[in-house]
Parts: C-alpha cells; structure tokens; sequence
C-alpha cells in the first residue's frame, strides 16, 4: 500500500478559490547577499561519472532583495571528496568554526541564517532554450556583525556554561 505524509491544511478540493499567484522569479545579480535556509530534505544523489550514488541535503535559500525574496536551490552532496564545501557551509551558518571537528546537525538547519557570494548560473533547459538561475559561489564564515538583530543572542550563548552531558555517556 502507498503511504504518504500529508499536510491536510495544504489539500485542495475541485472549486476552492484561487488567491495565490505564486511569486516572480528573481535573478540575483552576482553579489555577496545574507540568507536564511528555509527548506531542508534528505535525498540521494543518483551517481555520475566522478561521484557515486550517496546522500544529499536538498537545501532551499531565501534572500531578502528590494525587489522580493530570490529562491537558491542547490545540493550539498555527502560525499568526502566535497568534504570542504559542507564544512564551509557549516562555517557559514555558524554551527562550525574553521579548524574545529563537527558532527553536522541538520535539525539545526532551517531557520539558520549566513552570507555568501551568489551569481547567475547558465544552463539549457529540456526545451534547448538558455536559462538561468541563482547559485552560490561560495560561503563566507558566519559574522555576527551581518545580523545585527541576532548579536545578542549570539553573545548570549557564547557567554552560556558549557554543561556536563556529554553525547554517548549516560
């Protein structure tokens, strides 16, 4: 039997009424911009001729434009040889700091806020006519002075005791 999650809140009936348009697509110009990841999803990464099928985070990026919020979508893939760009991810959205090991915690993600390079990414779509989408060239380690309205917070936990429970000891 097939089985899905459902979020009844979200189901349609035949003639309810339309009021959302959907939103414009927004083109980031290249730039360094701050985000917020506001969708997470595990997923498998098929394979290809350098990588095989493994793990991957699905991840979606809101950023905050005078024009709208621009939508990034791009996949972190689970794989050692990309190690660096996980680790810079992490680093970004302060959950890790350069040099420093890290079990990576995905529940932490969404919501998480960072700041990275984006530029327009070109491609040819399934009907052969030239697109382009937003991608990220790279993360910039976390600096809380790009979010001021979170400084405090920030300062708070680092100022937090560290407590004694230790992961694995009972």
């Amino acid at each position: 039997m097939y089985e899905y999650n459902s979020n009844n809140s979200m189901v349609m009936d035949w003639n309810d009424t339309l009021e959302n348009d959907g939103q414009e697509f927004i083109l980031l110009e290249e730039g360094d911009y701050n985000f917020t990841v506001t969708g997470f999803e595990r997923g498998r990464f098929p394979g290809s001729a350098k990588i095989p099928a493994c793990n991957k985070a699905a991840l979606t990026l809101s950023v905050d434009t005078p024009d709208g919020t621009a939508t990034v979508k791009f996949d972190l893939i689970l794989y050692r040889s990309l190690e660096w760009r996980i680790s810079s991810f992490f680093r970004c959205i302060g959950q890790k700091k350069h040099g420093e090991r890290l079990v990576m915690d995905w529940n932490k993600v969404p919501g998480s806020k960072g700041r990275a390079r984006f530029k327009p990414r070109s491609y040819t779509d399934k009907n052969g006519e030239e697109r382009q989408a937003n991608d990220v060239d790279r993360f910039y380690d976390y600096d809380p002075a790009f979010f001021p309205e979170e400084q405090s917070w920030v300062k708070e936990a680092e100022k937090a005791e560290p407590t004694s429970w230790v992961q694995g000891k009972f």
